[in-house]
């Protein structure tokens, strides 16, 4: 994505896209980091007449690739979604504690977390680790081979759950009980650091002479969030794709026992702030149900026809261990009503709409969730990111939670991503300068809530299966 600040609206441009498959190889699942690379530069070479004045890279999280002594990548980066984690997070707890493991970093608990990856190799006796001299993430192992430089970007260091947000520093309790040395790990920058020039091999082929390359806000959530063009206090965010990240930001981490028995996390944001949050599994879910049909399904159609069906037939937890990573979700959806003693839906439309009522129910839980900890009264939404795009899903959580939702703007991850290298460059000064050019530059759309005894009494029965 390119953009253009001009008289304090920002213009965004789609350069080039491109699909992000996981390779399976030998049983197990990984990110093909130089067609990632390759991909990257072709899209530079395409901005290579207006010639920019910075790149900021932004990824999902936890997911890192290992260097040699001399600086070559070892193998190609694990995904989170392999398995190689079953099991490592209870096998770590007994050497650090779930307590005191929160109380270090504030880290919400997942098996995909860096941590439990490291953990498992360790297990595994890995050879990798043997040999293994730095560790960079993945937005970090791109601005490394563009520009040769190793750092960790504050944003995408706190999705680890090994960095300590009290000491603003790696813990050192976590990486000693991992067996792995400090210099492990790369010094942390805060986004908006500037990097410094492609390194002149890339410049040459992608024909960019002064551009600079920017620590931008590189979790892609954290850009996201960056980009929720919200004024005051009293709003919560949904940033909704592949997962659906739901929460407020905050001045400090928010540590307690209640955090920890609900299961938030604290993850890093722009200008020092934290997201606090829950990570609920999103749009994954459709897109595993589409690709277990085998057929094209056209995405707007299928929206169109999940509204005509039947509303809260079943009651759905997007997060059911049934659902994480099934063979077939068609099967697993099943699977799920039998074992929740309800009736499947029948139709492909029935299917979706169950997903979509399922996700407004979480968010509402997670609202009340949210409420009770902050003790903060929330009284409107904002939904970013590929949702946001998604009018029956908007019109549900308005309806569910009984709130207002300004959805927009669906591509809030490359609006933060660029607005943070605007800040690096001097032309904004603050996160609350940002947004205010995001409220200029987005159209948001307005979805007024409709609460029913028909959406309270789905959620009584969605509290009972949760619990």
């Amino acid at each position: 994505m390119m953009g253009e600040l001009d008289d304090g609206r920002l213009g965004l441009r789609d350069v080039s896209r491109f699909p992000n498959r996981m390779l399976e190889l030998n049983g197990h699942l990984f990110w093909d980091v130089w067609h990632l690379l390759s991909e990257v530069k072709s899209a530079m070479k395409a901005c290579a007449e207006e010639q920019p004045i910075s790149i900021g890279v932004d990824t999902w999280g936890v997911d890192f690739g290992l260097l040699a002594p001399d600086g070559t990548l070892l193998g190609l980066p694990y995904s989170y979604r392999d398995n190689r984690t079953a099991g490592a997070m209870s096998l770590f707890h007994r050497l650090v504690p779930r307590q005191r493991t929160f109380e270090l970093t504030g880290i919400q608990f997942l098996p995909i977390n860096t941590l439990y990856q490291l953990y498992s190799m360790k297990r595994d006796k890995s050879p990798l680790l043997d040999v293994a001299f730095n560790l960079l993430f993945m937005p970090d192992l791109l601005v490394y081979l563009l520009t040769g430089r190793k750092a960790t970007e504050f944003t995408i260091a706190t999705t680890s759950q090994l960095y300590n947000p009290t000491k603003q520093a790696w813990s050192a309790e976590l990486l000693r009980a991992l067996g792995l040395p400090r210099p492990f790990m790369q010094d942390i920058v805060q986004p908006g650091t500037e990097m410094g020039p492609l390194v002149p091999s890339v410049a040459s082929e992608v024909g960019l002479k002064t551009t600079r390359v920017v620590a931008t806000a590189s979790h892609d959530t954290a850009a996201a969030v960056a980009a929720v063009p919200a004024e005051g206090t009293g709003w919560m965010f949904i940033s909704a794709g592949t997962w659906s990240l739901v929460g407020v930001e905050t001045e400090t981490p928010i540590a307690t026992s209640a955090a920890l028995r609900h299961n938030f996390t604290n993850e890093g944001g722009v200008g020092g702030r934290f997201r606090f949050l829950k990570n609920v599994t999103g749009f994954w879910l459709l897109q595993q149900l589409v690709r277990s049909w085998r057929e094209p399904a056209e995405y707007g159609a299928l929206v169109k026809e999940a509204a005509e069906a039947q509303p809260l037939g079943v009651v759905l937890d997007p997060d059911a261990a049934c659902l994480r990573a099934p063979g077939d979700m068609g099967t697993a959806l099943v699977e799920f009503c039998r074992g929740t003693g309800q009736r499947a839906p029948r139709t492909r439309a029935g299917q979706v709409r169950a997903i979509l009522e399922g996700l407004a129910l979480k968010y509402r839980r997670v609202r009340d969730e949210l409420e009770q900890v902050t003790g903060r009264r929330l009284d409107r939404v904002h939904v970013v990111g590929g949702g946001a795009r998604n009018w029956l899903l908007c019109q549900m959580t308005a309806d569910a939670l009984g709130l207002p939702v300004f959805a927009g703007p669906a591509e809030a991850t490359s609006v933060g991503n660029i607005m943070v290298q605007a800040m690096a460059a001097g032309l904004v000064s603050s996160l609350e300068e940002i947004r205010a050019v995001v409220r200029e530059s987005s159209a948001v759309r307005r979805f007024r809530p409709r609460p029913s005894k028909e959406w309270d009494a789905a959620y009584k029965r969605f509290s009972g299966i949760v619990r």
